[in-house]
C-alpha cells in the first residue's frame, strides 16, 4: 500500500493526507486496509469518527478554537462541517463556508423569525426598518428575563422560559390596547446553552409569537460572563406596538367613581411556582403552552386590550405582573386616586385555593393579592359603561371602585366578607429590596 499517510497537526484536530476510506464510517488511516484506492484526497479524522461523502477535495482543514469549530476548504468547493461530533465531508460547488458559533445561531433564528407587513427589513441589517400604521402612535416596552430571578434552568423547561420572556412584553402592550408590530430579542448565553437549550427556548418564544403574529425583527447575542461553575442566561425582549393616535390606555385616566375590573383569576401563577419548586422534575415534560399552567405559560390578554380600546370602554388599565396590591397601587398613584376592593369579588385561581387547602400557604387571598405574574388586566370604566361578563373568551369581574384620595387614608382598602375594612399595602414583587413587605 506504500508509506503511511502523512499526519499534520491542525489546531486540536489532525489532518491526514492520503488514501480515501471506503464509503461509510471513516477509520483511522492506519486501518483503511490494502483494498483502498490511492488518491490525492484529504480526509479529516483524528480523535472523532467521520463520515465520508465521496468527492475529491484538494485540501481540507478544520480548526478548533475554544468552543468554536470553524471549517475551511481549499480547492474545488468541498466543505467540511460538524454535526453532533461527527465530521462530514460534503461535495458541492460555490457553496458558502459553514458557520458556527454566534453567526450560525443568528442564521438559525433568522430562518424562523417570521415576517409581517410592518417589517420592511428585519434580521440581517444594522437596524430593522418598520412601517408604522397610518394614524397610529408607536408604543415601546422592554422586559428582562434573568436566570435565577425570573426562571431557573433546573426548574423551568426551556420552552417555558422562552414563552414567558415574550409574554411579559406582550402583556404590557395588551394593557395599553396596542397591537404588536415586532419583537426584538437580546440574548446572552453561557457556552453550554448555545445548542439544545437555546433551540428549545426559541421554540417557546416563537410559538407564542406565531400565535399573535409577532415577527422577531432583530436583537443581539452575546456570551454571558462565567464567574461561577456555569454562566447565567440573560434575555431582554423589546416589543413594538401601535395604537390609534391619542387612544392608548394609560394608568392615569381613572376617575373617581369608576368601577374597577379584573380579567381571569389571580394567584394561580404563584401557586404553580410553589408546586414547581417542590417537584421541578414533574414539570420537565411540560414543553407546550396549554391551559392550566399560569406560571409556566401565562397568556397575555391582547384580545381583551384591543376590545377595550376599540369599544372605548376603559378609562385606565395596567397588567397584573407584580401582584394586584402593587399594580393597583401604581394605577392609583398615576391617577391620583384611591381604591376600594371587595374580597368576595376577587376571582381566586383554583391552584391558589388548592395551595391553601394543602397547607402550602396560610391564605389563597395572600397569593391573589401579592403573588404576581398572573398577567391579567386590571382596568377602570365609568359606572354607566356596560362591560360584558366575558371578552375574547376570558371572564371579566367587577372587584371594586376608584375613590378620591384623602390625606391620611389608605391608598387601597379591602372590605372583608364580614364587613370589616383593612388597609392593603403594596406587597407584591419589587426589585432592590432586602425583604418582601
Amino acid at each position: 500500500m506504500g508509506p503511511p499517510p502523512a499526519k499534520h497537526k491542525a489546531g486540536n484536530w489532525h489532518l491526514y493526507d492520503g488514501t480515501r476510506p471506503e464509503a461509510g464510517r471513516a477509520k483511522h488511516p492506519s486501518q483503511w486496509g490494502a483494498g483502498a484506492a490511492q488518491r490525492e484526497d484529504s480526509v479529516l479524522n483524528g480523535n472523532l469518527p467521520g463520515v465520508w461523502v465521496p468527492g475529491r477535495p484538494r485540501a481540507c482543514l478544520l480548526e478548533r478554537r475554544g468552543t468554536d469549530e470553524k471549517a475551511a476548504t481549499v480547492g474545488r468547493g468541498f466543505l467540511v462541517r460538524m454535526e453532533r461530533n461527527i465530521l462530514i465531508i460534503v461535495r458541492g460547488k460555490s457553496k458558502p463556508l459553514p458557520v458556527t458559533g454566534e453567526q450560525a445561531f443568528i442564521a438559525s433564528v433568522r430562518r424562523r423569525a417570521g415576517g409581517s407587513g410592518h417589517v420592511r427589513t428585519g434580521i440581517g441589517d444594522d437596524c430593522a426598518v418598520l412601517r408604522a400604521p397610518q394614524g397610529s402612535e408607536i408604543l415601546v416596552t422592554t422586559d428582562f428575563s434573568l436566570e435565577q430571578v425570573h426562571f431557573r434552568r433546573d426548574w423551568h423547561p426551556p420552552e417555558s422560559a422562552g414563552h414567558r420572556c415574550l409574554a411579559r412584553g406582550l402583556s404590557d402592550l395588551a394593557a395599553m390596547g396596542a397591537r404588536p408590530l415586532a419583537a426584538f430579542l437580546s440574548l446572552a448565553l453561557p457556552p453550554e446553552c448555545t445548542g439544545a437549550w437555546a433551540r428549545r427556548f426559541l421554540n417557546g418564544l416563537l410559538s407564542l409569537a406565531r400565535r399573535h403574529k409577532v415577527p422577531l425583527a432583530g436583537g443581539d447575542t452575546a456570551q454571558s460572563p462565567t464567574g461561577r461553575p456555569e454562566g447565567l442566561v440573560l434575555a431582554d425582549i423589546v416589543l413594538i406596538g401601535a395604537a390609534p393616535q391619542g387612544a392608548a390606555l394609560l394608568r392615569s385616566g381613572a376617575r373617581p367613581g369608576d368601577i374597577l375590573y379584573l380579567t381571569g383569576a389571580l394567584g394561580g401563577a404563584a401557586a404553580e411556582l410553589l408546586a414547581l419548586g417542590r417537584a421541578p422534575e414533574a414539570f420537565q415534560r411540560q414543553t407546550r403552552a396549554v391551559a392550566g399552567h399560569p406560571h409556566l405559560y401565562p397568556m397575555p390578554r391582547l384580545g381583551i386590550g384591543a376590545a377595550l380600546l376599540a369599544g372605548k370602554m376603559a378609562t385606565a388599565a395596567i397588567d397584573v405582573s407584580d401582584g394586584l396590591s402593587t399594580d393597583l397601587a401604581h394605577l392609583c398613584d398615576e391617577s391620583g386616586l384611591a381604591a376600594e376592593i371587595h374580597e368576595s369579588a376577587l376571582p381566586i385561581h383554583p391552584l391558589a385555593r388548592k395551595a391553601e387547602a394543602d397547607g402550602w400557604v396560610p391564605s389563597a387571598l395572600h397569593l391573589a393579592l401579592n403573588g404576581g405574574e398572573d398577567y391579567e388586566l386590571l382596568f377602570t370604566a365609568p359606572p354607566e359603561k356596560k362591560i360584558p361578563s366575558r371578552l375574547a373568551g376570558v371572564s371579566i369581574h367587577a372587584i371594586g371602585a376608584m375613590t378620591r384620595r384623602d390625606r391620611g387614608k389608605p391608598r387601597i382598602t379591602l372590605t372583608r366578607p364580614d364587613g370589616k375594612r383593612m388597609q392593603v399595602r403594596a406587597s407584591g414583587w419589587e426589585h432592590f429590596v432586602t425583604s418582601r413587605r
